[in-house]
């Protein structure tokens, strides 16, 4: 199921491209504005896969497309270099180191802070250009004389001219971008970055290196726009100083955001919308520079229309079609045989047989919140396969001991012990890849994901570790993923939902899917925080049942204000009052505990 059907995309854009000229010049298109349209195309492959796939919004695209333009364009002019792909792959190496250290600054911020950082910088590299480096640069004149490619077959030799000589070059160059990209975002690392966009706080819980796949990704952008500015001095014969202006930065986002975001050929399609209508419109309508009005309202309707563009709309469409005949199937699917709870059982790589003690222990955690204590000096241990309840009322302090444990919050003082490990202070990310594992009292899924993508991100962070640069590597070779996948769904019950997108489930399957991905990094520790909120009696009845499923041979322990699950599931009952440890036990001796009976039971022992 992992596996996708092999170079047919790949295939139907070679047609395509091969297509074109016999098409296109019928609609009005020159080959010059066909050859301006590849070279955005190619352009925008890289920032979708860092906007589209990864959910960074970047203005400053346009630094790294005259880094690479005017990095091959001055080797070529000044006789530094007289092969033009070795010139233009020069370039493109350079605008990639330029998008390293750009990263690690802007990827420091998230959000509108991180685009306003692209926006400085793309200045910053504009005023560099046009002054402190313009005897290299050439300031507002530019970089002339950049030659056109020649290859040599033999005795024979073909040299790259404009018009269709060009468009052969740049299609070549073009299909191979988008073969590459196509076999990234298929790709593990591909995942992730979908799973970064969804929900950076859950990928990173799951075990992923967040800040390293984002910086990665934003390389990866900054790669394609330095050979995508190589390309357009190719193209033109010098390379223009405007390669560094905001307004080619908010052209491409345009253009992206036209022809569909998250798509890869969305850029493409974009540049055709973008440039068919500026030669139309200034050259058959004449409207001269008010084009720019004209296509700014067509942005605005396409923006309020299809909000995922001309491809992305078309893709919801069909969706739509696909997930409603997968909902009937799986409808009329009967229920999964419970699947060998071996198949999903804890990691053969994180066990550590020459431990022995308790897999869990806190000792004197305190967090406080400056005059506020919300816990103080607690400890705690839990044994191996041991299942823990922790109960407390409102205000207890019981999320916030949660989130100390998990390594989500740092305590005041105390320390963390797992496995004999000192945690305390650990990245979430590193803390699961130990085996510590937490579900969320609120979901936290990959919403526009399918169930079985939502298993995936988890289970590829226990089979590749917290970050692996398997950008080439097809899903389906990585070793184990599509049994521990297929097993741990069958396990929650979800199995017959698996195509189906998150947004379709019921609140309940939300819940089991919510452990699901705790479950699929293979856990040898499994903290699940209030697992029964919010449902039904129905719900919580085969929620009750799963979890008695899911710890024979797990270590759990669980929070929850449900009394009756956590007395009938837990072996030893933890009481959190006020931020301390009110009492400890097996859940006869907390029923008859007179303190959690005046504190908790209302003063009442539990029936």
């Amino acid at each position: 199921m992992l596996a996708r059907r092999p170079l047919l995309v790949e295939g139907l854009t070679a047609l395509g491209l091969v297509a074109v000229p016999f098409v296109l010049p019928y609609f009005g298109f020159s080959p010059g504005t066909i050859n301006q349209i590849l070279v955005w195309g190619l352009f925008g492959i890289g920032f979708d896969i860092v906007f589209g796939y990864t959910g960074l919004l970047s203005f400053g695209q346009s630094a790294f497309y005259g880094t690479g333009g005017f990095i091959a364009a001055y080797l070529l002019t000044n006789n530094l270099m007289s092969n033009v792909l070795l010139a233009l792959l020069v370039g493109m190496v350079g605008a990639a180191v330029a998008g390293v250290l750009v990263g690690v600054i802007a990827l420091r911020r998230t959000g509108i802070y991180f685009a306003m950082i692209t926006v400085a910088i793309a200045e910053t590299f504009f005023f560099i250009e046009n002054s402190p480096l313009s005897a290299w640069t050439g300031g507002e004149n530019g970089l002339p004389g950049v030659p056109t490619p020649s290859f040599t077959f033999g005795s024979f030799t073909y040299h790259v001219t404009n018009g269709w000589s060009m468009y052969g070059f740049l299609a070549v160059c073009y299909f191979i971008g988008l073969a590459i990209a196509l076999r990234i975002v298929r790709s593990p690392v591909g995942a992730i970055f979908s799973a970064i966009r969804d929900n950076p706080l859950r990928a990173q819980a799951v075990g992923h290196a967040v800040g390293l796949y984002k910086l990665t990704a934003f390389v990866i952008a900054a790669a394609y726009a330095g050979l995508a500015g190589g390309l357009l001095g190719v193209l033109q014969g010098f390379m223009p100083p405007d390669a560094f202006t905001f307004d080619t930065s908010g052209q491409l986002v345009m253009q992206t955001a036209i022809g569909g975001i998250g798509t890869l050929f969305g850029p493409l399609v974009g540049a055709v919308v973008w440039l068919y209508l500026r030669d139309f419109l200034q050259e058959v309508v004449g409207l001269g520079a008010a084009w720019k009005l004209v296509l700014g309202v067509v942005f605005v309707l396409l923006v309020c229309f299809l909000r995922r563009g001309l491809i992305g709309g078309l893709q919801d469409i069909i969706a739509r079609l696909v997930t409603r005949s997968r909902r009937a199937a799986s409808e009329a699917a009967p229920a999964p045989a419970a699947p060998s709870l071996a198949s999903v059982g804890p990691s053969r790589r994180r066990q550590d047989t020459s431990f022995s003690g308790p897999v869990l222990e806190a000792r004197g955690l305190t967090k406080s919140f400056g005059g506020l204590i919300a816990n103080r000096n607690i400890n705690f241990a839990v044994e191996p396969g041991e299942l823990r309840g922790i109960i407390g009322p409102n205000g207890a302090g019981k999320s916030t001991f949660f989130k100390m444990l998990t390594c989500e919050m740092p305590p005041s003082s105390g320390r963390i012990i797992f496995q004999g490990r000192d945690i305390t202070g650990m990245d979430v990310a590193a803390v699961c890849q130990l085996g510590l594992t937490k579900s969320y009292q609120v979901n936290q899924l990959f919403s526009r994901l399918t169930l079985r993508q939502n298993v995936v991100i988890a289970a590829l962070a226990e089979r590749r570790g917290i970050f692996s640069l398997d950008l080439l590597r097809r899903m389906d070779r990585v070793p184990g993923l599509e049994t521990q996948v297929e097993s741990t769904l069958a396990l929650v019950g979800l199995a017959a939902r698996a195509d189906l997108p998150v947004a379709e489930l019921a609140y309940g399957e939300k819940r089991r899917l919510e452990i699901a991905l705790a479950l699929a990094s293979s856990p040898s520790l499994l903290l699940l925080d209030e697992p029964l909120a919010g449902m039904s009696p129905q719900e919580r009845v085969e929620t009750v049942q799963l979890l008695k499923n899911i710890r024979r041979g797990r270590t759990l322990v669980v929070v929850d204000h449900d009394m009756d699950a956590i007395f009938e599931l837990a072996e030893r009952i933890t009481v959190l009052h006020e931020g301390t440890l009110l009492a400890e036990g097996t859940p006869a001796e907390i029923q008859r505990n007179g303190l959690v009976q005046e504190a908790y039971l209302g003063g009442v022992a539990a029936a």
